[in-house]
C-alpha cells in the first residue's frame, strides 16, 4: 500500500466515525427533515458511483462502484418517499361544510 491508499482509507474511517457520531446526536424530532435535506449529498454520492461503475478503472473498481450505485439509489429513493410522507403529515384535510344553522323559531304565545 502507498503513502496515498493509507491517507483516503484513514479519511474514509474518520468520515464514517464523525458520521455515525454526528447522526446518533440528532434528537428523533429532526430526523426527518435532516434526512429530507440530505438528498442533495446522496445524488452527488450517486453521481460518484457511477463514475466508479462506468469508469474504466478495472473489475473491483466496478464492482464496488455498482454496489455504490445500488447504495446509493436505495438511500435517495427512501429519503424523497420519507420526505414525501412527512410533508404529506402537514396538509391541511377538507372539512366538512358545515351546516347553516337554523332560524330560530318565535313562538308566539297567546
Amino acid at each position: 500500500m502507498t503513502g496515498n491508499y493509507i491517507i483516503s482509507l484513514y479519511v474514509f474511517v474518520l468520515a464514517g466515525f464523525v458520521g455515525y457520531l454526528l447522526i446518533t446526536r440528532v434528537p428523533p424530532l429532526l430526523h426527518t427533515p435532516l434526512m429530507s435535506a440530505t438528498n442533495a449529498i446522496s445524488g452527488i454520492s450517486l453521481v460518484g458511483s457511477l463514475v466508479a461503475a462506468g469508469g474504466k478503472f478495472g473489475a473491483v473498481s466496478t464492482a464496488l462502484g455498482f454496489i455504490a450505485v445500488i447504495c446509493a439509489t436505495t438511500n435517495v429513493v427512501g429519503g424523497f418517499i420519507i420526505t414525501d410522507r412527512m410533508l404529506g403529515m402537514f396538509k391541511r384535510t377538507e372539512k366538512p361544510a358545515e351546516k347553516p344553522a337554523a332560524a330560530p323559531t318565535e313562538s308566539k304565545h297567546a
